[in-house]
């Protein structure tokens, strides 16, 4: 979905190397996380990515099927901008990145 939107994408198996290909992929517009990952949770995923003075910037957007609102709460206090649930579609993936302003 994100490459239909115009983005150029990066995948990675795990959270660690997910953080690994962050700074092999500098600048970034956006970096998506899931909460559940392997080897590095989502929370402990964006709680190093906040922590780190280059990517700590970098616009962040959850992406899960943890329906829990304080998982939701939890995300939005260690950084996260914004939050999908899965299973969700192109049109609303694309009004988040709009409330983002990663897309008009």
């Amino acid at each position: 979905m994100m490459v239909e939107l115009g983005f150029d994408t990066v995948e990675a198996p795990d959270g660690w190397e997910g953080l690994q290909s962050l700074h092999q992929h500098w600048p970034l517009d956006l970096i998506l996380v899931d909460w559940n990952m392997p080897e590095l949770d989502g929370h402990q995923f964006v709680q190093t990515v906040r922590a780190d003075p280059l990517l700590g910037k970098v616009p962040m957007m959850m992406v899960t099927s943890e329906v829990e609102m304080e998982r939701l709460r939890t995300a939005l206090d260690a950084g996260v901008d914004e939050y999908l649930m899965k299973p969700f579609t192109k049109e609303a993936l694309s009004e988040k990145l709009g409330l983002m302003g990663l897309v008009d």
